[in-house]
């Protein structure tokens, strides 16, 4: 319909047809996102700027020891010498990974690490789960209580400490060795045969760590809802199916999460502790990367030799953490990204 000046003419609209939207002016959607987002940002700064200036120092420490070192990397790829370059003085590609793969000696110590590593996450990881239930079931607040304490206290103590208790009780005049032979055995040099280094290494992860890992796992079980318990009980299900169903269920994230972590450190199996209770006598079992590249590096002075075989345990961590956390989220749906 036509009208006088000034005026347009009506578009009819008709069905199955739709009027084109009206331009707003200010760009595509994303855009107006981005630009809302950052004026967000810059509100929240402005608001919060004293506790955001909080983040600087850890950002500074992580800067320089976490993620400026890695530039050092490259040395594993170029010939280092004391005294010269920090990024070394020329160029040799492979050479040192071809050195590391074809060495015998380094494929020793790599399954030594896997072994260990298998061993740490097969018996040590589920047993603060095993005691954070166990604890959980208890009644006495006192008990309970005392037990937490007892089971704590060795995660504060110094790995030097605990290394010198693992040798006054495997010394031939130590606590194992008076048991041994009150019933009848001999004495034996347990720290000096390979074959039982792995088992005592185990063992003093247990008594060091079980007790420790079992706090995350109460705190979790403080979360669960009691009226998933009560329906429980309510549909006739025991301890064992009210455990097995809702308190399991209920700790499954915390779990998965500390597993995915547990499995990003396969590789730097207990450095420190290694480094104190192994000897020469016990290398064909003890021996894993990470003292292998003490010896390579700053014993040796093999810079970087010691750096490609660093990158490569890096780069397996690495991978080893990614697909974890992939098979994590897709499966149970927990995951730390």
């Amino acid at each position: 319909m036509t009208q006088g000046a000034g005026t347009v003419d009506a578009v009819p609209v008709t069905a199955g047809t739709q009027a084109p939207p009206a331009s707003s002016g200010s760009g595509p959607p994303e855009s107006g996102r981005r630009l809302r987002a950052k004026q967000t940002w810059a509100q929240a700064l402005r608001k919060d700027w004293r506790l955001y200036t909080l983040v600087i120092l850890p950002l500074v420490f992580f800067a320089i020891f976490k993620y400026l070192p890695m530039l050092g990397n490259v040395i594993a790829f170029r010939r280092f010498r004391p005294g010269g370059s920090m990024f070394g003085e020329e160029w040799v590609g492979l050479y040192y990974v071809q050195r590391f793969i074809s060495d015998p000696k380094f494929w020793e110590v790599f399954t030594n690490t896997v072994v260990l590593g298998v061993l740490a996450l097969v018996i040590v990881f589920p047993l603060p789960i095993v005691l954070a239930l166990l604890l959980n079931e208890l009644r006495s607040r006192r008990f309970k209580k005392l037990v937490q304490t007892v089971s704590y206290l060795p995660h504060f103590m110094s790995i030097v400490i605990v290394a010198g208790f693992v040798f006054e009780l495997t010394s031939l005049d130590g606590t194992i060795n008076t048991v041994v032979a009150a019933l009848g055995g001999e004495r034996a040099a347990w720290l000096q045969d390979a074959d039982w280094f792995r088992t005592i290494y185990v063992s003093s992860e247990v008594w060091q760590t079980v007790g420790w890992g079992t706090i995350l796992y109460l705190a979790a079980l403080t979360t669960i809802d009691d009226q998933l318990y009560e329906a429980a009980r309510i549909d006739g299900a025991n301890r064992w199916q009210q455990t097995w169903h809702v308190t399991l269920p209920g700790i499954r994230p915390t779990m998965m999460v500390l597993l995915i972590l547990n499995i990003g450190t396969f590789m730097a199996v207990g450095f420190e502790k290694i480094l104190l209770l192994y000897n020469p006598l016990t290398y064909p079992t003890a021996d894993v990367v990470s003292t292998y590249l003490y010896r390579v590096g700053l014993e040796a002075g093999s810079f970087s030799y010691a750096t490609a075989i660093g990158l490569f345990e890096a780069l397996i961590g690495l991978t080893l953490v990614l697909s974890a956390n992939l098979i994590s989220r897709r499966l149970t749906g927990s995951s730390l990204w």
